[in-house]
């Protein structure tokens, strides 16, 4: 992210900002969280994705730290699910997914938006409590 963050900054252009992506985060960085809260002025999308691309919630991604600081960095728009499967064949070879990751594409929508749900009624109550 510092490194993405750093080249986005350096273009300089208002249209062109970084996406902050928890998966990648997890493989990729030694303090996700930190990562996130550093990069702030050039978060413009958030993807909530659990360590292995299934069901957000169900993995290890530690999800209060996460939500806690989207919440700090006032970020108020998408957050989106980017979870895997095989249903596309192509796409499932293209990103050697061998197995399924969630029962069914359902369980990641309505698991994963009960989840995203759950972290941010959390956040509410806190600041109106």
């Amino acid at each position: 992210m510092d490194d993405l963050c750093g080249l986005v900054r350096r273009v300089g252009h208002p249209n062109i900002k970084a996406m902050y992506d928890t998966f990648h985060c997890n493989i990729e960085e030694t303090d996700p969280v930190g990562a996130l809260t550093r990069n702030k002025d050039q978060i413009a999308h958030i993807h909530i994705s659990e360590n292995d691309r299934g069901v957000p919630g169900r993995g290890n991604i530690d999800w209060s730290a996460t939500f806690e600081a989207i919440r700090s960095i006032g970020y108020d728009d998408w957050l989106t699910i980017e979870a895997f499967g095989r249903g596309l064949p192509d796409l499932a070879a293209a990103t050697k997914v061998w197995r399924d990751f969630a029962e069914s594409p359902e369980a990641v929508y309505r698991d994963g938006f009960a989840h995203i749900s759950g972290h941010l009624a959390k956040g509410a109550s806190h600041a109106n409590g």
